[in-house]
């Protein structure tokens, strides 16, 4: 390499912009300073890519009357203009806008930006609801606070992530076909405060356990990843649980056509190991008195056409008992990123 000096660096005809400003200034003015101290290129390396990542604060170090400027051509935007772009953010980035000036702020709270936050057939999702009250009550900010802090029950609990806009799904243990779940001598319904429903069923004893389950992805958000969990809890008698892995697949149906029987599957333990081996994933409490083990994760690309994911957990040793575990149901969120 030869970026030794800032010698070097004065050999460029560099034009009046930000970059050459961060380089030479760093070069040229403290370079005699950096070399006492013994720092050498790989230094310099590391300032110049720092650069890079963090340029508009360099930026502002350089040329406080030209950052000054920008924000006062940005106030000469008309509110709605500010809205507009505020809404092709994220629900997170549009509160941080808020902190620039007053005039953001306005623009954030504005019925445009929020309702392009909202899902699109959120009208449909009310309507069915038992609050279709909330679209006359409240602004189009304040409903998708409500949306994503108290979801609404349709045939399933439907909710907003407050992060992204885009929707969270949790099937009820209702929905799901659990092998022998119909006979009171292997499950039994009951009623819990904790649960969103208003039965679950408990695992009362069987050799074959399975829970399968099924959603279209058309009443999903589009183009986002969606992570599939199991959502539960371990009763105080139970057995296997913590020492027998349980296999879970999440897969569009006809993958295993394609691909192959066992496509997309895994092994996984829903209760922590009392031995504390930790060599497979194991359900992790959630913080609302439930548990929840990750399944697996799919694409919804939002095609011309919509498909169908399939889910299923499944533990089939003939030779071995089960007991112990409450099903609230399978949840389908958005993945971060």
């Amino acid at each position: 390499m030869f970026l030794h000096t800032p010698k070097y660096l004065s050999q460029f005809n560099c034009k009046r912009t930000p970059v050459c400003f961060g380089i030479k200034f760093f070069s040229e003015r403290i370079w005699s300073d950096l070399k006492e101290f013994g720092i050498t290129l790989p230094y310099i390396y590391i300032i110049i890519y720092s650069y890079r990542k963090y340029h508009s604060l360099f930026f502002w170090f350089l040329f406080p009357e030209k950052e000054n400027q920008r924000k006062m051509e940005i106030t000469k935007l008309p509110e709605e203009c500010i809205s507009r772009i505020i809404s092709f953010t994220s629900p997170r980035d549009a509160c941080r806008s808020a902190l620039v000036c007053a005039l953001s702020r306005s623009a954030m709270d504005s019925d445009l930006v929020w309702r392009k936050f909202l899902p699109h057939d959120y009208h449909q999702i009310l309507s069915n609801s038992l609050q279709p009250s909330l679209m006359d009550s409240l602004s189009m900010k304040q409903l998708f606070v409500q949306l994503s802090h108290h979801p609404v029950l349709v045939n399933d609990e439907l909710a907003i992530d407050k992060n992204s806009g885009k929707k969270c799904y949790l099937m009820g243990a209702r929905r799901l076909a659990i092998i022998w779940g119909s006979s009171p001598q292997y499950w039994q319904w009951i009623s819990l405060r904790s649960s969103r429903f208003s039965e679950v069923p408990e695992l009362k004893l069987v050799w074959w356990f399975e829970i399968k389950g099924r959603i279209e992805t058309n009443i999903l958000s589009l183009q986002a990843t969606y992570a599939v969990y199991f959502v539960y809890k371990l009763s105080w008698h139970r057995y296997q649980f913590h020492e027998k892995p349980v296999t879970v697949q999440v897969n569009f149906e006809g993958d295993d056509e394609i691909h192959g029987e066992g496509y997309g599957s895994r092994e996984v333990l829903l209760g922590p190991p009392e031995n504390g081996n930790m060599q497979l994933p194991c359900g992790v409490y959630r913080g609302d008195g439930w548990m929840e083990v990750e399944l697996g994760e799919f694409f919804n690309d939002g095609g011309e056409g919509h498909g169908v994911v399939a889910f299923s957990l499944m533990e089939t040793d003939n030779y071995t008992c089960k007991f112990g575990v409450i099903v609230e149901g399978i949840e389908l969120r958005p993945k971060a990123g």
